[in-house]
């Protein structure tokens, strides 16, 4: 779910609408909208199994996502809290900086209910029902994943306006755009890698992205775009990173990379 730009001003419009629920909870889906789920999921299983991190594949298979039709809500949240007592949440397409570190410190991940049209299927801006049922809910049965989840949103829901703004450069580049090591080989994590067909071939084997070590206090001061291939990922040893990072004085170091300043960004800032 990305809710930020680095323009440090949050998308204001969206061509896209929430699906409502009926008196039973239940979405009910067209047939275009579903037959474009299982195009994106049926593609997107194709390339993730030989890139993506075991616990990834891990969570794909506890969540066993339909590949004829876009899941219920209430499915994914008997799947999450089993695994680690988290669950999801309805939103709009587009929602406050409030609101998502308010669901993610209380253990509840946004989905925007809307999928992208047949005209977007390869990007979209805002963050649809795929990418982040896909993208994201996969790891949330991972428990360091989601602990550190967790403690990003508590430390969102505190700080002020600024400090959200290096805030979100640190959840871009791991729970968004992360690489983690596997033996001697990289493997992907990050949601916004995993459900996207193009960046998840060219984060592991295109020679154009640098790909570093990850290290927080560079993370933080890391400028990024969303709508471009990435040009850095960093890469984190083991998921147990993240949870280590969660114990660590991330607002002292967010800080820190308020003094120091940003790195000159590696892309055209136009």
């Amino acid at each position: 779910m990305w809710v930020y730009r680095e323009s440090e001003a949050l998308m204001k419009s969206s061509q896209y609408t929430a699906r409502k629920p009926d008196a039973q909870g239940i979405i009910h889906y067209s047939k275009t909208e579903n037959e474009t789920w299982s195009i994106l999921l049926k593609r997107q299983l194709g390339l993730v199994r030989r890139r993506a991190c075991d616990e990834f594949i891990e969570g794909l298979e506890k969540l066993s996502l339909p590949l004829d039709r876009i899941p219920q809500l209430h499915e994914i949240n008997e799947k999450l809290k089993e695994s680690t007592g988290w669950g999801v949440a309805r939103v709009p397409a587009l929602i406050s900086f409030d609101r998502f570190f308010k669901l993610l410190a209380n253990r509840k991940f946004p989905i925007a209910t809307f999928i992208r049209t047949r005209e977007e299927l390869d990007y979209l801006q805002e963050p649809d029902i795929f990418h982040e049922v896909f993208g994201h809910c996969p790891l949330l049965t991972n428990s360091d994943f989601a602990k550190f989840t967790a403690a990003y949103g508590r430390l969102g829901l505190e700080a002020n306006p600024q400090e959200r703004v290096f805030l979100a450069r640190l959840y871009w580049l791991t729970v968004e755009f992360g690489l983690i090591r596997s033996g001697k080989e990289l493997r992907i994590y990050g949601g916004g890698i995993l459900s996207s067909y193009s960046e998840t071939a060219y984060a592991l084997e295109s020679d154009k992205p640098q790909r570093k070590p990850f290290n927080p206090m560079d993370a933080l001061r890391t400028p990024y775009r969303i709508d471009i291939l990435q040009p850095l990922y960093y890469v984190i040893n083991a998921m147990s990173d993240l949870q280590k990072l969660s114990e660590m004085d991330i607002m002292g170091m967010v800080h820190e990379a308020m003094a120091l300043g940003l790195y000159e960004p590696l892309f055209n800032s136009e």
